[in-house]
């Protein structure tokens, strides 16, 4: 099933070719492991990933997000794993549209813009999916039974909570309140658009010819939340990386054993430099 997407960002452009063929990717690892998720939770994972305080690399966040065989492992663990791309070159495919679009956001992300309209802000990939089951014909919608249905980039929020959940350590407050404050309040921010739009439909996201499928409390949320992204993508380039904390061992007395082992007094042993 196609669901309308926002426009993407000027430059640089990942095309709607490459996002479709990288879709086409995901659903060919979707045959081999159904809890590879959709373009958009990897969106909102790729969002967080940017933002967060430290730089991830692919390697460590790339086949826990995908549920696919480490790149080092065997031929023979890629062929046991449930989860694997088909071949290397269609790894190298993924990687260099994830890599585009990357760029695109950290582009989006970098500028200073005045309003979420601006050409030049991030939109995220995000699709109206109750849009287009609303579009779908009495029998069509029948054939998907009461399977749910998820709310405007909720599936993007869950993706981007994906990786504070399983990197927290680089989502913990910072000493400053006033930071621990912000970073609170955005990351607040991102979790309300992860619960459903249960309040009634008014607007249409893509187009004003088609039935409305969220609320107006919807678009505010939606709108907080890519301010918080922003507040975020700020904030820890303004704290900077995490400074592990250097506990330095206490040395011996001069008088003591050393501990070396040579049953002499340090003084005379190891402390006599």
């Amino acid at each position: 099933m196609q669901a309308s997407h926002t426009a993407t960002n000027p430059s640089p452009a990942v095309s709607p070719d490459a996002f479709d063929e990288i879709d086409a990717i995901l659903d060919d690892l979707r045959t081999r492991n159904d809890e590879t998720p959709q373009w958009e939770f990897c969106e909102g994972a790729m969002a967080a990933l940017i933002c967060c305080r430290r730089a991830i690399s692919a390697d460590e966040y790339l086949d826990l997000l995908l549920g696919v065989a480490p790149e080092s492992a065997s031929a023979q663990e890629h062929a046991e794993s449930e989860g694997r791309f088909a071949d290397a070159a269609q790894r190298q495919r993924f990687m260099d549209i994830w890599t585009m679009r990357w760029e695109e956001i950290a582009n989006a992300l970098s500028k200073e813009i005045e309003s979420l309209d601006d050409e030049n802000a991030y939109q995220p990939e995000v699709m109206d999916v109750r849009g287009a089951i609303a579009s779908l014909s009495d029998a069509e919608r029948a054939e998907l039974g009461d399977e749910a249905i998820p709310s405007f980039a909720q599936v993007w929020a869950l993706g981007f909570m994906f990786v504070v959940e399983n990197w927290p350590e680089e989502w913990a407050p910072p000493k400053d309140k006033d930071a621990a404050k912000w970073l609170d309040a955005a990351l607040e921010s991102v979790v309300a658009l992860t619960e459903d739009d249960t309040e009634t439909p008014e607007v249409s996201p893509f187009s004003d010819d088609t039935p409305p499928t969220m609320s107006k409390a919807r678009v505010n949320a939606f709108a907080d939340a890519m301010w918080a992204v922003y507040d975020l993508y700020e904030l820890w380039r303004g704290v900077g990386p995490r400074v592990e904390t250097v506990r330095k061992v206490a040395a011996p007395g001069r008088n003591a054993v050393c501990s070396c082992g040579s049953g002499k007094k340090f003084k005379k042993c190891c402390g006599a430099s």
